[in-house]
């Protein structure tokens, strides 16, 4: 696993310019047994405002290059004990001493004495006797030298770190990933282990990048990094300022991570031994990941997806294993979200008939496959039917009707939605008008908004613009938002909310029951109806679900809340909620999604002697 990193911190090389290096008086270890010379030296370098420390012999000289630090070193080969020559190998072989420039002073001046002296790590070699007069220029010149070579050296460190690592969570980036995932493969296959790729994507993150704003979504990010790094374990670290080309270098590898871009995030786990180990590190990363994040006033709670391959079962190379990870883990968006799963080969197959549906799909709304049903829903006081909820059918050349579980899905995970949304408001204006030229009564129609329309920052503006250019009066028209959507972000939803409400329509909250709302903010969205999903409904005959659906009715008779409940399909789940109050009622016990031409005739029905009845006749708890 690659540790995270703040910036450039762990490089101190990074962080100084050329100009920083030079602007400190130059500290010159000058090292010789004679302290005539050293006497000399030092007069010679301190003229040109250096700062000298020196040592009498090899050992002294490598402790006091420890201690001091020096930029450069000014060295004697012939010394007692341990020789220049041994001296400046030792100080080579130090961290601090790979680039410090060394001066070897010699009285030799033979060819083997010169190569000697480079051959231990000398930079410059300097033959007696030294014309004391041009030691401090060339002692200049050395540094400056030096300082040349460092600035470079930094500036090839700066641009490997940009090549290699994602400049805002300092974790490595797509070309890492790609050239690590390549080695590990390669040594799995040497040494007959295995390994495991994991695609990370959050959940809703666009959403909730859009709401929160951009520098807040970077901070998310960063964040993410961070829980990832020390929920994994921090000792297989990669240095990728190191040569990485040899795979021995790769022994002891386990955790790899990497962001992609965007919210896209990889784990690669190396030399692993089963499933369940993997699944152990898949639940503690979705764990971790799910914990509420405080960016300033907001909390949000983001999910992850995850998608997991395994070599070799799953692909021998790279490109194999990383579709099969991808494949899976946009099964785990398919499934609900915040949730793992392993690769299969049957995924391949719905992947393939998701792409195919996705191609259909565009087709189908060029060439006029869609159709818009409408439901009645029906007040439980006068039996008279008051709204209507639009619904889109499919009507497919070969398919036959394709249900809206199978396609409304493909069209929000692509991004169709927005165009499918435009186009049912489209078409319930034109059925408006279509209804109004008969002379009906004036009903209201409910369109479902989706979770991406609704974060659209300029929704308001699109509403206004269609009701102007449609004639729709905006009191036909209610608007249904799902829970989820709405308490995403729940205090840049209230305005959002009220821009809405201040064009006149209704608002309505979908599926209410399945999501999170807490009441002090339920009482702050500017809402007119609570929609209980049909999951409730459902449940009626249970004493759960009886209970939730109670609570629901309750909830909304304080906050002086219209209900509907859907899903209505006996007498029993009509009896309950008509007694409990409910005001609107809509199912498949009163009618099925109508044709346009269809809903006339409905408008005329009543239902209050059949209600009447049903309240007579059916026992409720």
């Amino acid at each position: 696993m690659i540790a995270y990193k703040d910036d450039y911190k762990q490089y101190p090389s990074l962080q100084m310019s050329t100009n920083d290096s030079i602007r400190h008086r130059a500290k010159i270890l000058v090292v010789d047994d004679d302290q005539n010379v050293r006497l000399l030296t030092r007069q010679c370098l301190e003229a040109e405002s250096m700062t000298v420390v020196e040592a009498s012999n090899g050992l002294e000289a490598l402790d006091i290059f420890t201690r001091e630090r020096p930029d450069l070193v000014f060295l004697d080969v012939e010394m007692p004990g341990m020789s220049g020559l041994e001296a400046c190998k030792r100080i080579r072989e130090m961290p601090q001493g790979e680039s410090i420039p060394i001066m070897i002073v010699t009285g030799s001046d033979d060819r083997d004495s010169i190569d000697a002296g480079f051959q231990a790590g000398a930079t410059q070699y300097k033959t007696k006797p030294v014309n004391w007069s041009l030691l401090g220029r060339d002692v200049q010149y050395m540094l400056r030298a030096s300082n040349a070579f460092n600035s470079l050296k930094r500036q090839e460190d700066r641009l490997r770190y940009l090549a290699y690592y994602d400049p805002l969570t300092s974790l490595p980036n797509r070309r890492s990933f790609n050239e690590q995932l390549n080695r590990i493969l390669k040594r799995a296959a040497r040494h007959r282990t295995s390994a495991a790729l994991m695609f990370i994507d959050l959940d809703h993150f666009k959403r909730i990048n859009d709401s929160i704003g951009h520098a807040r979504g970077d901070s998310l990010l960063v964040e993410i990094a961070k829980r990832l790094t020390n929920e994994l374990r921090e000792d297989d670290a990669i240095n990728y300022f190191t040569d990485n080309s040899a795979e021995e270098e790769l022994q002891g590898v386990g955790t790899e991570i990497a962001r992609l871009g965007g919210d896209e995030f990889t784990v690669v786990l190396s030399d692993v031994e089963s499933a369940g180990d993997i699944e152990k590190v898949a639940r503690r990363i979705l764990n971790s990941l799910s914990e509420p994040i405080a960016l300033q006033s907001h909390n949000p709670v983001v999910t992850p997806s995850i998608g997991i391959a395994i070599y070799p079962q799953d692909g021998r190379d790279p490109d194999t294993l990383i579709r099969n990870a991808d494949t899976a883990m946009y099964v785990a968006k398919a499934e609900g979200r915040a949730c793992f799963r392993f690769y299969n080969e049957e995924m391949n197959a719905q992947a393939v008939e998701q792409l195919k549906m996705e191609e259909e799909l565009r087709d189908a709304m060029r060439n006029h496959e869609l159709e818009l049903r409408y439901q009645p829903q029906i007040d439980s006081n006068s039996g008279t039917v008051i709204s209507m909820e639009a619904l889109v059918r499919w009507k497919h050349p070969t398919r036959g009707m394709v249900s809206p579980q199978e396609f409304i899905p493909v069209a929000e995970s692509t991004g169709l939605i927005i165009e499918l949304g435009e186009w049912v408001m489209d078409e319930v204006a034109r059925h408006c008008l279509y209804w109004d030229s008969l002379g009906l009564k004036s009903f209201r129609v409910c369109v479902n908004i989706s979770p991406l329309q609704f974060n659209q920052r300029h929704l308001a503006d699109w509403v206004s613009d269609f009701l102007e250019r449609s004639g729709l009066p905006p009191e036909r028209l209610e608007l249904e938002l799902t829970e989820s959507a709405i308490m995403t972000d729940a205090e840049t939803n209230i305005a959002k909310l009220r821009d809405l409400k201040n064009l006149g329509v209704d608002l309505a909250v979908d599926d209410f029951g399945t999501g999170y709302s807490s009441l002090s903010y339920l009482k702050r969205f500017p809402i007119d109806t609570l929609k209980i999903d049909q999951s409730f409904v459902s449940d009626l005959e249970t004493p759960d679900g009886a209970a939730i659906v109670d609570a629901i009715l309750a909830l909304a008779k304080t906050l002086n809340l219209r209900v509907i409940a859907e899903g209505i399909e006996n007498e029993y789940h009509l009896a309950h909620l008509v007694r409990r109050g409910c005001d609107l009622l809509q199912g498949f016990y009163f009618a099925r999604p109508l044709y346009p031409e269809d809903v006339p005739s409905m408008l005329r029905e009543n239902y209050s002697r059949q209600i009447q009845q049903v309240l007579r006749s059916a026992t409720v708890s």
